[in-house]
């Protein structure tokens, strides 16, 4: 069982430093695009504070999940900087029922996002097909990956 304390550290990495992703390495990933990288990251939402939750307008509870995607620019210098766009996606479960997923983009600071929330059973395999496409850019950049998350 996580500690709260680890709990809250988690949540502050994820919605205030995407960057960070590395802490949740069950549940976070990337795929490479050539100049653009699409992160990742899937947690339950119990893992936020309440304050957490409330500042974002995110619903904590024990069924409801959380997808985190960032798009990644990668410089001229090699240095990688977040980029805005749009990202649309699903999330299926093992019997093929989906639901659309519903991604709003969140700034601080230098630091763009996109999160989503979707219900989940414990223990089920949650599927994602999500498409990115950074601003300016007219190629989509598709990512699926599959996560389980647990209740605590």
């Amino acid at each position: 069982m996580i500690s709260k304390v680890l709990r809250n550290t988690f949540a502050m990495a994820t919605l205030t430093l995407f960057a960070l992703f590395a802490s949740l390495p069950a549940h976070a990933g990337s795929e490479d695009f050539g100049d653009y990288l699409v992160h990742w990251s899937v947690f339950p939402s119990t893992f936020l504070t309440p304050e957490i939750a409330e500042a974002n307008n995110l619903q904590r509870s024990k069924g409801i999940g959380i997808v985190n995607i960032s798009i990644m620019e990668e410089g001229e210098n090699g240095f990688i900087k977040p980029v805005s766009g749009q990202v649309e996606g699903k999330v299926s479960n093992d019997i093929q029922q989906v639901n659309f997923l519903a991604f709003r983009r969140i700034q601080e600071g230098d630091s763009v996002y996109f999160i989503a929330q979707y219900q989940y059973s414990s223990g089920e395999l949650m599927t994602f097909n999500v498409t990115a496409r950074p601003t300016g850019h007219s190629q989509d950049l598709s990512v699926r990956f599959a996560h389980t998350l647990y209740n605590d």
